[in-house]
Parts: structure tokens; sequence; C-alpha cells
């Protein structure tokens, strides 16, 4: 992928593979389109019941695009580094202890999404025996997201592991630091 089309901030490039850009363009789009597909069915469900003829299908489906938005953005938050973790205390070392705390950070984020594809599947299973209303599809339509998030959650954050065991993590300079106070 030519570099001007990439996503990723220069500062964090070392972190990062190359061939997952691709990848992390299609979640931000798929972000998009949820929080788009979002906003616009509730203001449908909104008119449609202030004018007495509401659409029962349309909570069901902003339903939809709020639990699928807020998973992919969860994968996409985790590949660009912009998700919250323990990251203050160890942006305020350097050398080992960097290295030792960014990687412990990310281990107990691995965690997370092992647990989220685990629990996320036994759910998504479960999810079969339920329905929705008004379509009667299965609960695992909402359920799948878990699972799926939990795996490009792992994925990006081996890919951080990797490349930070390899290349080392970025120090912020002086001047970051003190802002950041």
């Amino acid at each position: 992928m030519p570099v001007r089309y990439s996503l990723v901030l220069e500062e964090q490039r070392h972190l990062k593979w190359r061939a997952l850009d691709p990848l992390e363009q299609g979640l931000m789009i798929l972000c998009g389109v949820a929080i788009t597909g979002f906003s616009v069915l509730v203001v449908c469900d909104i008119v449609t019941r202030l004018i007495g003829h509401p659409w029962l299908w349309l909570q069901e489906a902003t339903m939809t695009f709020f639990i699928y938005g807020i998973f992919i953005g969860v994968a996409a938050a985790t590949r660009r580094n912009d998700h919250l973790y323990l990251a203050v205390l160890a942006e305020s070392m350097s050398g080992n202890k960097r290295l030792f705390f960014e990687i412990f950070n990310r281990l107990v984020v691995l965690g997370v999404a092992f647990c989220m594809i685990y629990f996320g599947f036994i759910n998504f299973l479960d999810g079969f025996k339920s329905l929705r209303m008004p379509s009667m599809t299965p609960l695992s339509s909402f359920y799948a997201a878990i699972p799926l998030c939990g795996v490009l959650v792992s994925l990006f954050i081996i890919e951080q592991i990797v490349n930070g065991w390899r290349r080392g993590f970025p120090d912020i300079d002086a001047e970051e630091k003190r802002k950041s106070l």
C-alpha cells in the first residue's frame, strides 16, 4: 500500500506491519458506515414514531449498527493505539523498564482479547436459542461481533508486541512529557 494512503502515523510505523494497513482502512470505513447507519436510523425511528407509523425493524437495525460499530471501533482503536490502557506509566519510563511495561500492558489487553474470543464464541453459540423480534433472526447475529473483535484485537496486539520487542517502543521527548503533565 502506498504510504500516502496509509492511516498509520510515522512515529508508530515501526510497530505496524504494512500488510495490515488495508485491514485498518477497512475497519475505519466500517466504523464510519456503522455510525452513519446508527445516526440515520435513529432519526428515521424518531420521525416515523412522531407521524404515528413506527417501523418496528428500525430498532433492531439501529441496535445492530450500534453493536458492530462499538466492537469494530475497539479493534480499530487497538490498531491505531488510540485505546485506553496503562500507557501513562510506561511512557514515563525508558530502556528495559519501558519495554517491560509496554509488553505487560499489551499482554493484559491480549488476555482480555482471548477472553472475548472464548466467552464471545460461547455466547454466540448460545444465541441460536433466542430470536430477535420482529425479524426472527437469532441473537447470535449480535454476539458474533464479540469474538470477531477479540480476533482482530489479538492480531493487532501481537503485531505491536512483536514489533515493539524487535524495534523498541517510541520514547516521547521532554517537551511532550511536559505537555502531558
